[in-house]
C-alpha cells in the first residue's frame, strides 16, 4: 500500500468517475484501474462498485476512503513540519464556517489574509454545525469556525469572541416601545425563527422545543429573518455581530435581551494533530481585526499550540 495509492482512491471518490479521477491524478484510466486493482487485491476487499453510474465506494471502501484521507492529512503534516516559516504560510486554507458567521467574518478574512498572506489560498465553505465536526474527523477541512461548546473529545476548540443575542423588533409589535425584554417575556408571543424551514412559532410551540439561541438560525441566513420581521412585523432573534451589517435605519428596532442575558462563544476548532500554527495565528490575527475589541476580551489567545 502507497500513498499514490490511496491518493487515487480518494480522487475517484471525489470526481465518482474513472477517466476524470486518472485526469486529475495525470494517469492513463487503464494505469489508475490497475493502481487501485492492486490496492483492492492486496486489501482483500472490494473499495469501488465499478457496476454503478457514477461509481461508488462499497460499504467497506466507504471506511478505507475515510481512513486514507486522514492518513494522507497526516502525511502532509510530517511534509509541513519541514519547510520554513515562509513555506508554511502558503498554500491551500480549507476553513468551514456556520451559517451565522459567515457575513460577518468572511469578507473581512478574504481582504486581511489577500492583503497580509498573498500566497494563502483561502477556501471558505458554510455548514452546519455537525457537518463541520465531521469533515473536520475527515481531515477533509483545515478549520471550522463554530458555536461553542463543542463537546468533542478529538478536537481542540480555541474560543475567539463573545457575543450576546438581540431582539429584532417591527415597529408595530408592543414590545418595540420598551429598551429592553426581558427573556421570559420574549417567550410570551410569537417569534420568527430558521428551524427545519422557515416557521412562526407561538408561545406554546416554543415550550416544545428546545428553547435555544443557537438553534433558530440552524441552515439559514439571520438576514432573511429581519426582512420577513421587515416584511411582516413581529419579532426574531440575532447574533450581537449582525448589529453593523443591517442598515443604520434598523438598527432602532434592536433590544437588549436581559434577565438572563443569552450569549453564546464563537470558537475556532481543529484536529488535535493540526499542526500549522502559523495558518492559524494569522486567522486569529484576522478575527481581531474584525470584531470589535470589546468582544475579544479574554477571549483570543495567540501563541504556541498545546496539544
Amino acid at each position: 500500500m502507497t500513498l499514490q495509492q490511496l491518493r487515487y482512491i480518494t480522487a475517484i471518490d471525489e470526481h465518482r468517475h474513472f477517466g476524470k479521477a486518472a485526469e486529475s491524478c495525470g494517469l492513463t484510466q487503464s494505469t489508475l484501474s490497475l493502481m487501485v486493482k492492486k490496492l483492492e487485491e492486496e486489501l482483500d476487499v472490494r473499495i469501488f462498485d465499478r457496476d454503478a453510474y457514477p461509481v461508488e465506494p462499497t460499504e467497506i471502501g466507504r471506511k478505507v476512503i475515510d481512513r486514507a484521507r486522514v492518513v494522507l492529512y497526516n502525511a502532509e503534516q510530517i511534509w509541513e513540519m519541514t519547510r520554513t516559516e515562509k513555506e508554511i504560510l502558503s498554500g491551500p486554507l480549507r476553513i468551514a464556517l456556520i451559517s451565522t458567521v459567515v457575513p460577518v467574518l468572511v469578507p473581512g478574512m478574504y481582504n486581511y489574509l489577500g492583503n497580509n498572506y498573498p500566497s494563502i489560498e483561502l477556501q471558505t465553505a458554510e455548514m452546519l454545525t455537525s457537518t463541520i465536526k465531521d469533515k473536520l474527523h475527515k481531515a477533509e477541512v483545515d478549520m471550522g469556525i463554530m458555536a461553542g461548546p463543542v463537546n468533542d473529545m478529538g478536537l481542540l476548540e480555541i474560543p475567539l469572541f463573545h457575543e450576546r443575542f438581540l431582539a429584532y423588533v417591527s415597529p408595530d409589535n408592543p414590545a418595540y416601545s420598551r429598551e429592553s425584554i426581558r427573556s421570559d417575556a420574549l417567550l410570551e408571543q410569537p417569534v420568527w425563527i430558521i428551524r427545519d424551514g422557515l416557521r412562526h412559532l407561538d408561545p406554546s410551540e416554543l415550550e416544545k422545543v428546545a428553547f435555544n439561541y443557537e438553534g433558530f438560525f440552524e441552515g439559514g441566513r439571520v438576514g432573511i429573518l429581519i426582512q420577513i420581521v421587515n416584511n411582516n412585523g413581529g419579532i426574531t432573534i440575532v447574533p450581537e455581530t449582525h448589529s453593523n451589517l443591517i442598515m443604520y435605519s434598523q438598527q432602532k428596532c434592536l433590544r437588549p435581551i436581559v434577565d438572563p442575558v443569552p450569549q453564546r462563544t464563537i470558537s475556532l476548532v481543529i484536529r488535535k494533530d493540526f499542526i500549522h500554527e502559523s495558518k492559524m495565528n494569522a486567522v486569529v490575527d484576522a478575527i481581531k481585526q474584525i470584531i470589535p475589541g470589546a468582544l475579544l476580551e479574554n477571549a483570543v489567545r495567540k501563541g504556541r499550540l498545546r496539544l
